[in-house]
C-alpha cells in the first residue's frame, strides 16, 4: 500500500515538472523558424535559449521522479496520472503570473481530473512482474519502431497542426517506451544494486528513447499549436504505456462492460485537455517573450 502511495505521489510530481517543461519548451520553439523543422540545427538553436535550458532542467527533475514512481508502482498506474500535467501547469502559471483562472480553466481541470479518477477506478490496474524477459523486447521494439516511422513519414507529408498532432503522438510513443525501459532498468537495483543498473542495456536504451522522444516533441511544438500537440501527447503516452504494461509486465486491467466507463474517461480527459489548451491562460503562458 505504501509503495502505491509513493508511486502516485512521484507520478504527480513528474506530471507537474513535465507540464512546466512543455510550456517553457513551447515558448522556445516558437522562436525557431519553420525551415529548421526536423533538423539537428533546431536543437542547436534551442540550446542557446535560457528558457529552453530551464525546461530541460525540469525534464531532468521529472525523469528522477518518474524513475522512483515506476520503481514503486505498476506502469499502468503511474503513466496515466501524467494526464494531469497540463491542468497543474496552468494552475501554477496562473499563480505565478497572478492571473485568476476563469471558468474555462476550472471546467477543463474538472474534466481531466474526473476522467482520470473514473478511468483509474474502472480499470483498477493490478501490478504484474517487475522485469521483462530480454527476448520479449525484440517484437516490442520492432513494432514500436515501425509505428513511429509511419507517424514521422506521415507527418513529413503534411504541415501545421496535422504535423504537430502526428509528431505529438510519435513523441508520446517514445515517452511510453522510455517509461517501460526505465521500469525494467530500475528492477536491476533490487537484484544487483547500482552496478547491475549501470550494466543493464535497458538503462542506455532509456536514455536513447528519451532523447528521441524529446526531439520529436520539439518538432511537434514547433510545427503547430498546443491544442494539436497536447491531447495526442497526453492520451498517447497513457494508452501506449498501458499497452506496454499489459503486454510486457503482465499487468491486468478490467475489461468487459468496464470498457464503457473507461471510454467515457478517455473522452473526458481529451475534452478537458483541448479546453485547457484553448484558454487565454494557456495562450498567455505560451506566448513568445
Amino acid at each position: 500500500m505504501m509503495g502505491r502511495v509513493i508511486s502516485v505521489l512521484f507520478a504527480v510530481l513528474t506530471a507537474l515538472s513535465n507540464g512546466s517543461a512543455s510550456v517553457l519548451q513551447r515558448r522556445a520553439a516558437m522562436e525557431v523558424p519553420d525551415s529548421e523543422a526536423m533538423r539537428l540545427s533546431l536543437m542547436t538553436r534551442l540550446v542557446r535559449q535560457k528558457v529552453w535550458l530551464a525546461g530541460i532542467g525540469l525534464v531532468i527533475v521529472a525523469a528522477v521522479c518518474q524513475a522512483i514512481a515506476l520503481a514503486t508502482g505498476p506502469i499502468a498506474v503511474v503513466q496515466p496520472i501524467f494526464v494531469i500535467e497540463l491542468p497543474l501547469t496552468l494552475l501554477v502559471a496562473g499563480l505565478v503570473m497572478r492571473v485568476r483562472a476563469d471558468a474555462a480553466v476550472w471546467s477543463g481541470v474538472a474534466a481531466v481530473t474526473a476522467g482520470l479518477a473514473l478511468g483509474m477506478a474502472a480499470a483498477a490496474p493490478v501490478e504484474g512482474r517487475d522485469t521483462v524477459e530480454d527476448f520479449a523486447w525484440i517484437p516490442a521494439l520492432l513494432v514500436t519502431g515501425v509505428f513511429e516511422a509511419g507517424l514521422i513519414v506521415a507527418a513529413l507529408r503534411t504541415r501545421g497542426n496535422a504535423r504537430a498532432a502526428l509528431l505529438g503522438l510519435a513523441a508520446a510513443c517514445g515517452y511510453a517506451l522510455t517509461a517501460a525501459l526505465m521500469k525494467d532498468a530500475m528492477a536491476n537495483l533490487d537484484d544487483g544494486g547500482v552496478v547491475a543498473l549501470l550494466a543493464s542495456w535497458q538503462l542506455y536504451a532509456t536514455a536513447a528513447a528519451g532523447v528521441g522522444a524529446l526531439f520529436l516533441l520539439q518538432n511537434a511544438l514547433q510545427a503547430g499549436s498546443l491544442v494539436a500537440v497536447q491531447p495526442m501527447l497526453t492520451l498517447g503516452d497513457a494508452l501506449i504505456s498501458i499497452l506496454y504494461g499489459v503486454t510486457l509486465f503482465d499487468e491486468e486491467l478490467r475489461t468487459g462492460w468496464w470498457l464503457v466507463p473507461e471510454l467515457v474517461a478517455l473522452a473526458l480527459i481529451a475534452a478537458g485537455c483541448v479546453r485547457l489548451a484553448r484558454t487565454p491562460l494557456a495562450r498567455g503562458t505560451l506566448a513568445p517573450r
